[in-house]
């Protein structure tokens, strides 16, 4: 299929199909609660209490001085990591595992623990729930804790007005074979993950080109990592990212693809200091604003 040679430049709102005034406000105005009520879940990313990096040996977990990891609504002795040869295993803390603590669902026992990304095993007592990411080479203990101060002291986000303008259909230009971007993350890691292609589009007379990454395949999604000069002064200083359906005609062929930036929101990090999140590659760093979406939380 011959390539568009068309840059397709931000729509009116007269002229967007995927904004049509009021309806188009209701919308993102209840994309927007949704996104507050999912970050605030007792699981969601304002439950994040801590992040701990597990060294070779024993990793205790409690509430009692003397643990190595202190949590403040744990029992006194929670749990014993143990970690060699990159293998996690739970073992029986003193006075062995307290009432309610459950691992994968039922009662808590010794046992070798998965860290499978999508698979993790789930180590919970009443509103904690514990378990083993990896990160690099590194092994870290992910602790969520529904009684978290974070989630507790939740205050609503902060958003710029809904705006048709930022509503952008783009040229798609697929890459074959796809390319891999090095995405840095806020912990001084990288990774390398595929690209299969560029979205092209022009705002305020500049051309403007943004390199997604695949997530998650299952999910079908392309998954933006960005940041604008916005992020100096009113949008979170990191970055920011923006989740789109696939291209019009698929992954490998050229056609179209729709960036609402009324849709672009902070990272887990721009919340709680335990998250590991990706930062913008350098091509993804731009040199103009895009004054949409979410805003700073903490201003």
């Amino acid at each position: 299929m011959k390539r568009l040679l068309l840059l397709l430049t931000l729509m009116p709102a007269a002229t967007t199909q995927t904004a049509p005034g009021s309806k188009y406000r209701q919308q993102i105005e209840q994309f927007r609660a949704q996104r507050a009520k999912d970050l605030t879940a007792p699981e969601g990313w304002f439950s994040l209490v801590a992040l701990h990096w597990l060294q070779p040996g024993d990793t205790t977990v409690g509430s009692a001085a003397g643990n190595t990891l202190l949590l403040e609504h744990a029992p006194l002795h929670l749990a014993t990591f143990h970690l060699a040869n990159n293998t996690v295993s739970l073992a029986l803390p003193a006075g062995g595992f307290p009432a309610i603590t459950t691992l994968d669902g039922k009662p808590a026992t010794a046992a070798t623990l998965s860290y499978d990304e999508n698979h993790p095993s789930q180590l919970r007592n009443g509103g904690l729930l514990i378990i083993v990411i990896k990160r690099g080479d590194r092994l870290y203990l992910r602790v969520k804790d529904a009684q978290s101060p974070t989630r507790l002291a939740f205050h609503g986000l902060n958003w710029y007005a809904p705006d048709p303008r930022f509503v952008v259909t783009a040229k798609w230009i697929p890459y074959t074979p796809p390319r891999f971007l090095t995405v840095p993350n806020i912990i001084g890691l990288t990774e390398t993950d595929p690209s299969p292609g560029v979205a092209e589009f022009t705002l305020n007379g500049q051309i403007i080109r943004l390199e997604p990454v695949i997530e998650d395949p299952a999910d079908k999604l392309l998954f933006f990592i960005f940041r604008d000069t916005t992020s100096k002064t009113e949008t979170y200083g990191a970055g920011r990212f923006l989740y789109t359906q696939y291209p019009s005609n698929g992954l490998d062929k050229p056609g179209t693809v729709v960036l609402d930036f009324n849709r672009t929101q902070n990272p887990p990090c721009a919340y709680t200091a335990y998250a590991t999140c990706p930062l913008p590659p350098q091509q993804n760093r731009l040199e103009i604003a895009i004054p949409a979406g979410e805003k700073r939380y903490h201003d």
